[in-house]
């Protein structure tokens, strides 16, 4: 080590060997380590806890018991707020720490993976679009039931879960092109969640609505996008409209989560 940088070592400031070069550029104080893993603030255990944090803000507080609690301490608009906050927070804790956890390549960049999100983003909007502005009693995040037809369910004869559908071909969209273990694992974490989400849902409301309720309003609807119009048991009469979907989206911050 030169003078120089043993002095700024004293000092308590970066040392020329407390960076390296990715394909992302300099990234400063992180240093390469065995078997190509990158050592940084944070690693792996602040990735774990936040991931269990987000998935506790997004469990419990919508559980019957602690949702009856947190809404008579709270009111409902003060428990969707609270509820808002707090899932906000998680979400951004956890970005940041697959930002600061160990760099392991899985697979490397290439132009075409960016193809994935061009492809899979508009469907992904679409389904956003119309999922939280058409009725939908069978799902969450909708524009609520009222107005729902089971002969005609719309976005629902598409797919049950717009929502969760949307977020699912979001998270692998950007899976492809973040061919790092954190990020990807992240992107895909999040398309396991959206996935297992759907089933939970329909046992719950199946378990609300009663047997017999929910098979007639999901009668013509679907698990997987598109399986009720292959199978014939659902047939578009008209585009959708989307002054309706807009109208009824605007008012989406009114619905309860879960």
């Amino acid at each position: 080590m030169h003078a120089r940088d043993a002095r700024r070592s004293r000092l308590g400031g970066p040392t020329p060997g407390a960076a390296f070069r990715d394909r992302r550029g300099v990234v400063p104080c992180r240093r390469p380590v065995r078997g190509g893993v990158t050592a940084v603030p944070g690693g792996w255990g602040d990735l774990l806890a936040a991931f269990a944090a987000f998935l506790l803000s997004h469990t419990l507080p919508v559980r019957p018991a602690p949702r009856r609690a947190l809404v008579t301490a709270l009111g409902e608009r003060g428990y969707l707020l609270a509820y808002s906050a707090v899932s906000v927070a998680a979400l951004a804790w956890l970005v940041a720490a697959a930002g600061r956890a160990p760099h392991i390549e899985l697979w490397s960049y290439a132009p075409w993976q960016a193809w994935g999100a061009n492809l899979l983003m508009p469907a992904s909007l679409l389904l956003l679009a119309f999922g939280v502005g058409a009725p939908n009693p069978l799902s969450f995040g909708s524009g609520g039931a009222s107005g729902f037809d089971p002969e005609r369910p719309g976005v629902a004869g598409v797919a049950r879960h717009p929502l969760l559908w949307a977020i699912a071909l979001w998270a692998l969209a950007h899976a492809l092109p973040n061919g790092n273990l954190a990020q990807a694992g992240l992107f895909l974490a999040f398309t396991g969640l959206a996935l297992l989400g759907m089933r939970i849902i329909d046992r719950r409301k199946r378990r609300l609505l009663g047997e017999a309720e929910w098979r007639r309003l999901a009668a013509r609807t679907s698990l997987w996008p598109f399986a009720a119009l292959l199978s014939g048991r659902w047939r578009p009469r008209a585009p959708p409209g989307p002054l309706p979907c807009c109208w009824r989206g605007s008012r989406w911050s009114r619905c309860t989560p879960g």
